[in-house]
């Protein structure tokens, strides 16, 4: 049987569960793992080398694994259409936007709760949150009218981008001065697929 592994606080992982929701996947249940840096559980070990989520187990051939591949694996399958042909390029850039404002936001997490609070790196939490102003600031200035198009991976990307900052950096205020950003995501984040998958 094909599972999907993940954490409910992942918002790589929430990419792959809002595609699925969206497309209408009826035949890949999601299974909770323990995955970190410092080494996860049995489960995810076994399924990816690196133990890092998503990643999928399939019916045949190997465990295939990172959000993208992941993502761009269940599309295909699905014939979904989150890769459109018309706009591939820009569709992959915005959804890596999304991605590094992921990985600079995890890498904040991972950082506080990952080390003693005596060797904290400030200089590291600020080099990280300015990857994601940069990033926000860009999409702000240059994408809005893409989120606003038909629906792809990379609108899905930045609104789990979002929503992970609002989890764990909600008291940074990404909102401030990004007024249309903000006016989308309070469209997007309203869709069922993101309803059903926001981390509790």
């Amino acid at each position: 049987m094909i599972q999907l592994l993940g954490s409910d606080a992942s918002p790589f992982v929430r990419k792959a569960r809002v595609l699925i929701a969206e497309a209408g996947i009826k035949d890949v249940p999601y299974v909770v793992v323990t995955a970190t840096p410092m080494g996860g559980d049995d489960q995810i070990n076994a399924a990816n080398p690196l133990g890092k989520i998503p990643a999928l187990v399939r019916e045949s051939g190997p465990t295939i694994y990172d959000s993208n591949v992941v993502c761009r694996f269940l599309d295909e399958r699905a014939e979904a259409g989150f890769y459109p042909a018309a706009r591939l390029w820009e569709t992959l850039t915005l959804e890596a936007t999304g991605d590094g404002i992921m990985e600079a936001a995890v890498g904040i997490v991972y950082e506080k709760r990952l080390r003693p609070e005596e060797l904290w790196w400030p200089d590291w939490f600020d080099a990280q949150w300015v990857k994601v102003t940069r990033s926000l600031d860009a999409i702000e200035r240059q994408w809005m009218s893409h989120l606003y198009g038909p629906l792809d991976m990379g609108q899905i990307s930045v609104a789990c981008a979002l929503g992970y900052l609002d989890l764990r950096h909600g008291d940074r205020d990404w909102r401030s001065g990004r007024d249309a950003l903000a006016a989308w995501y309070k469209i997007f984040s309203a869709r069922p697929s993101m309803v059903e998958t926001a981390p509790a």
